[in-house]
């Protein structure tokens, strides 16, 4: 049985076209460590919490949401205490550091998730926010391949001149 506690749930599942997916993985540990850090949860709570600020559009599965708890709990960015057969979820300082290191990220992803029930002109503010922090957090990121930055740039002016030439 050795070597088999290295299960990273990186790979599978996630691009599908399974309804709106709004985040990825990676994104969707923003928002759900967000969300225990302002209040110890349940796994339940989170889920419930997500679908209603959402707007009941979307909600994302136990099966996405528990593997990812479990993570972060792997991590150190959050403590659970049992409560009978439940989990209380806590963030803790490691996970709050996390969470003000990315703060533009999280900041940018909880208002895409309050913006969802809209539509129209916020949804381009949103993804425009976002895109903000992604070449934020991804072009400062310390252990970043040399020729990221060129690469982001080069993404970046290829996308402004394709916005340009739009009908």
């Amino acid at each position: 049985m050795r070597g088999h506690h290295h299960h990273h749930h990186g790979g599978h599942g996630g691009h599908g076209g399974r309804g709106p997916r709004m985040f990825d993985a990676g994104a969707m540990r923003y928002v759900v460590l967000q969300l225990i850090a302002e209040k110890p949860r349940h796994g339940y709570e989170i889920i419930k919490e997500l679908e209603q600020r959402v707007g009941g559009g979307y909600a994302p599965s136990p099966g996405a949401i528990y593997p990812l708890m479990a993570m972060l709990y792997d991590m150190g960015h959050v403590s659970i205490a049992f409560e009978g057969n439940k989990k209380l979820h806590s963030i803790t300082p490691e996970g709050q550091a996390f969470l003000d290191e990315n703060r533009a990220m999280v900041d940018a992803l909880m208002a895409r998730l309050a913006e969802t029930g809209g539509g129209g002109r916020d949804d381009l503010r949103a993804v425009m926010h976002e895109l903000k922090a992604v070449v934020i957090e991804r072009g400062r990121d310390p252990a970043a391949s040399p020729g990221r930055v060129e690469r982001i740039m080069a993404i970046l002016r290829a996308a402004a001149e394709e916005i340009r030439q739009l009908p």
